[in-house]
């Protein structure tokens, strides 16, 4: 009996430290897949679209702040075309508030404004990035945004928000990525363009094919 427990207690710290260390203790089903579609994704134009643009992206990254209107641009442009996703890759260890930042996002997005959240995120980066009380900053936006405030601290603060901002993360250091923002086409890592013609013509090939 006692030889029966110990295997029984040995194989079950053997799957813990497997899901540890293969997913951070964090699991998502099915799992994140570079190019393919999750179905919880946040995405922008025509889901359906055969070209898939994904983003890897940082709110405190000032590189994915700079970005940010190219993005938006090219999703007004070709919104009915592609299929634009955005992923969480933040890099919390040069960027405190990173996470946060995601976590607000996706409770914004639990009362259906991730976009508009992702948006200001964005625009104000300079303002929030150094901030000390980055609870309260970040529930003015809340109410910016006319959201809900006591749902949107629970959400932010909730297991399932947190677990999901870190399995996009791990996903994407499992994937290889180094740094942000980091885009794909249909699954295949591009060069970032330089501007936005240089991101048109990206697409425009994608879409030819």
């Amino acid at each position: 009996m006692k030889t029966i427990i110990w295997i029984v207690v040995t194989i079950a710290v053997l799957v813990g430290l497997y899901f540890l260390f293969t997913s951070g203790g964090v699991a998502i089903e099915p799992p994140f897949e570079v190019g393919v579609l999750h179905p919880l994704d946040k995405v922008k134009g025509n889901a359906s679209s055969t070209v898939v643009i994904m983003e890897y992206s940082d709110f405190q990254c000032p590189a994915c702040r700079s970005y940010y209107p190219i993005v938006r641009q090219i999703v007004q442009e070709f919104g009915s075309e592609i299929t634009f996703v955005y992923r969480h890759f933040p890099l919390t260890s040069i960027h405190p508030n990173a996470e946060f930042a995601a976590r607000a996002a996706e409770a914004a997005g639990k009362q259906g404004k991730f976009w508009e959240m992702h948006d200001l995120l964005f625009e104000k980066q300079e303002e929030w990035a150094g901030a000390s009380d980055i609870v309260t900053v970040f529930q003015n936006y809340a109410k910016l945004l006319t959201l809900d405030i006591e749902k949107f601290n629970l959400d932010w603060r909730s297991k399932e928000v947190k677990d999901f901002v870190t399995a996009q993360r791990i996903h994407a250091v499992k994937a290889g990525l180094q740094g942000t923002p980091s885009f794909f086409i249909n699954g295949v890592q591009i060069q970032n363009p330089t501007s936005v013609e240089a991101f048109r013509l990206l697409i425009k090939q994608a879409l030819a094919k």
